[in-house]
């Protein structure tokens, strides 16, 4: 059940001209009258804790009570949030140097803390990699990652110096070299899976996969204008079509031409063991999405995210049975009661 705080909250937060204006959207597109689809909406909102945009995203006018209730709605996600993880730890994923510094070994890329650093060790990192990925300690959906290149610059110090002027505090990166196979598929940006974790009882449970892929810009996140498509978890091949924010379908990939479902991403294995075994460092938070790159070396941890979106695993173009994930979750709970008896019963013996 979603609660009546959070209800409350969004409608207070909510932004008036843009509910209507997807009401209007919903019209045209459907036919169906403004006052039956906001009464709707609202009926989403109370029993499915569905904003409006989920509403739309989700097509929810095209579907029956028992179908909404399987889709995975911000409310439903935020209240997976709070069973599973503790807030008192959510900085170590908001910070992507406290994250760094819990996840070295996870990495098998060289970074450092620019302000934390001091001078000489920047200056140090600059001379050791031609190309910086500086990134937004506390940033999110990719906004504000700039790609640095240090052979632009006449010295090391001007490369800092610049550095220095992006604005808030930064971690930076060395750049992690793609597997061939990944570059395939686009060589313009780290193509990266969003891998979603659940552990229960200690026991890890991979939920479900994503493959995130750039299109134009160097970064792939679904929010800053890349792609997605489903990753089936068991064997590590693309199971469907790519689309983006704007629902745009794509076959192939339009930069490099490659064919996106059926596209097997490399040592698939040893990223579901990487998330796994990640999932256990921090056991207090048990609800997870990791992104995870694929390097000639193996796959490695780009970042994990104590609030995993719940926007691109469930498009209705991806699901044309019209069954959201929330059955996955539900399956996975029941697993993990199932291995806590066997456990109590073992222990018994």
């Amino acid at each position: 059940m979603i609660s009546i705080s959070f209800l409350m909250k969004r409608i207070w937060h909510m932004d008036k001209r843009a509910f209507f204006s997807k009401v209007e959207e919903i019209h045209k597109k459907t036919g169906k009258g403004r006052i039956g689809t906001i009464i709707d909406m609202q009926r989403c909102a109370v029993r499915h804790g569905a904003g409006y945009i989920d509403y739309d995203l989700f097509e929810m006018y095209n579907l029956n009570e028992h179908e909404r209730a399987t889709y995975l709605t911000r409310g439903r996600n935020n209240a997976i949030v709070k069973k599973y993880n503790n807030a008192g730890s959510f900085h170590i994923f908001e910070n992507k140097s406290d994250f760094n510094a819990r996840f070295e070994s996870f990495l098998n890329r060289e970074w450092i803390d620019a302000q934390a650093s001091g001078k000489e060790a920047a200056i140090d990192f600059i001379n050791r990699h031609s190309v910086i990925f500086s990134k937004p300690t506390c940033g999110a959906c990719g906004k504000g990652i700039e790609k640095v290149l240090a052979s632009e610059f006449g010295s090391a110090e001007e490369c800092y110096s610049y550095l220095l002027s992006l604005e808030g505090p930064r971690i930076w990166e060395e750049q992690a070299l793609q597997h061939p196979d990944m570059d395939k598929m686009y060589p313009g940006a780290i193509n990266t899976v969003r891998a979603v974790t659940l552990l229960i009882n200690g026991a890890p449970q991979l939920i479900t996969a994503m493959l995130r892929i750039g299109n134009g810009k160097h970064v792939d996140n679904f929010n800053s204008g890349g792609m997605a498509a489903p990753v089936d978890v068991g064997s590590g091949i693309v199971s469907d079509f790519a689309l983006d924010k704007q629902k745009t379908r794509f076959e192939k990939h339009p930069v490099t031409g490659t064919q996106i479902k059926g596209f097997a991403l490399p040592d698939w294995e040893e990223a579901k063991a990487l998330v796994l075994r990640a999932c256990k460092v921090v056991p207090e938070m048990g609800y997870i999405g990791w992104d995870i790159a694929f390097t000639p070396d193996g796959p490695i941890l780009i970042e994990g995210n104590e609030f995993p979106g719940h926007d691109i695993y469930q498009l209705p173009e991806h699901t044309p049975s019209k069954i959201g994930i929330m059955p996955v979750f539900a399956e996975a709970e029941r697993k993990a009661k199932e291995a806590a008896k066997e456990n109590l019963k073992v222990a018994a013996v």
